[in-house]
């Protein structure tokens, strides 16, 4: 497992809809990961229909804020149909089957695969578009971006000539 393992599988955690069983966890995300406090902190003090209400603004089907990694770098495209199939794949080869309810490349279920696996490829594969979700969720003013400044501070640094 990769130093960040932890800090992986509670962002993956943050990054869901905020039920029961994620307020239940926060003290633990707290302690887990002190990279995500600011995050955590936020979320134990926000009443949970506030902090379920503000997911769903976030994130909304409007896809400006979209989880799904693909989405930033296909685009409504037939290709996207190629991503989820192949990050799937990817899933398999590490011994893993994906049963999610989203799509195998939402955010989430990639960075619990980085936790599990230690395979970082994905999260730098899809650098370029955790940093465009990124800007614009701190464009937003969403503590969620908090979130992904932890996770983008233990990925390499972006090459020259990507897209922010």
């Amino acid at each position: 497992m990769p130093d960040d393992s932890v800090l992986y599988q509670a962002a993956a955690l943050c990054l869901t809809y905020p039920d029961d069983d994620f307020r239940a966890r926060l003290p633990l995300l707290r302690e887990a990961a002190p990279q995500l406090r600011e995050f955590t902190d936020h979320a134990a003090l926000t009443p949970a229909r506030e902090l379920a209400d503000h997911y769903e603004r976030v994130f909304d089907s409007t896809n400006r804020h979209s989880l799904y990694l693909s989405r930033w770098s296909d685009g409504g495209t037939r290709r996207r149909g190629m991503s989820p199939a192949r990050v799937k794949d990817l899933y398999r080869a590490h011994g893993l089957e994906f049963t999610g309810e989203e799509l195998p490349d939402f955010l989430p279920a990639v960075l619990e695969f980085a936790a599990r696996t230690g395979d970082t490829g994905l999260l730098t594969e899809y650098r370029d578009a955790l940093e465009q979700l990124r800007s614009r969720l701190t464009a937003f003013g969403t503590p969620y971006a908090t979130v992904l400044d932890a996770v983008c501070a233990t990925l390499p640094a972006m090459t020259t000539g990507a897209r922010r």
